[in-house]
């Protein structure tokens, strides 16, 4: 054998045969299961999801501005806890909506309903093409860490991490409502001050939630002609 190939033999990058990489979705997604409306992770960590209306700043008047600002002031400064604030926007897909129209139009009897329907729709179509409508989800997220729960094997390093939980369910749930409950009403109760209404998310809503992160609806992330002016 040639020197040179001995050179690259010894190599484990360039030696490595050509062959595809086979990974189950579940040992990528961090998530073990959703229980009692609260996420669990795969290392004993776990979440709660709050989603928050939201607040047209712009249109407040001066003296209402100042009292949101200071609003949320109070709320940063009374935190003692993490938490993330998550804005998700997505391109808007009215297709349905269109389609809707379109059975509405059918169903009219007077002319000048019909009409206006249809420039209704119209000016709905023309928007989409010249503009990028998108909207827009708020969350606050409240984190368990696993350090929390106390030591355990996964924590040595070196250890691969274990598909199960680290802790039997019953006990990391017991610990984690005893620690995110009262962040969580804390943080309604500050939401509430700013006029903004925060709800926790249910088992179905984060389902949904997760399931449209991690698959995209093709129709709302599709290339869309060029936008000239964004709506804010």
């Amino acid at each position: 054998m040639p020197v040179i190939d001995k050179l690259f033999a010894k190599i484990p990058l360039l030696n490595t045969p050509d062959q595809p990489i086979i990974r189950p979705t579940q040992d990528v997604v961090p998530i073990a299961d959703i229980v009692d409306d609260i996420v669990l992770y795969k290392d004993g960590g776990a979440a709660l999801v709050l989603e928050t209306s939201s607040l047209n700043f712009g249109l407040l008047s001066e003296r209402e501005q100042e009292a949101v600002i200071a609003a949320f002031a109070a709320l940063i400064n009374s935190l003692s806890f993490a938490v993330q604030i998550t804005v998700r926007t997505q391109r808007k897909n009215i297709g349905s909506y269109l389609a809707y129209l379109d059975g509405k139009i059918e169903e009219m009897k007077n002319p000048k309903l019909k009409t206006l329907m249809i420039n209704y729709k119209t000016f709905i179509s023309d928007t989409i093409r010249k503009r990028n409508v998108l909207g827009k989800r708020f969350f606050m997220v409240i984190p368990f860490s696993p350090l929390e729960l106390g030591f355990s094997k996964g924590m040595i390093p070196g250890v691969k991490q274990q598909v199960i939980l680290p802790y039997t369910e019953d006990y990391i749930l017991k610990k984690v409502k005893t620690t995110l409950y009262p962040k969580r009403d804390h943080l309604i109760r500050q939401c509430a001050r700013l006029g903004l209404r925060a709800t926790q998310m249910r088992r179905n809503e984060l389902i949904h939630l997760y399931y449209d992160i991690y698959n995209p609806d093709v129709e709302a992330v599709r290339e869309q002609p060029e936008a000239k002016e964004p709506i804010e």
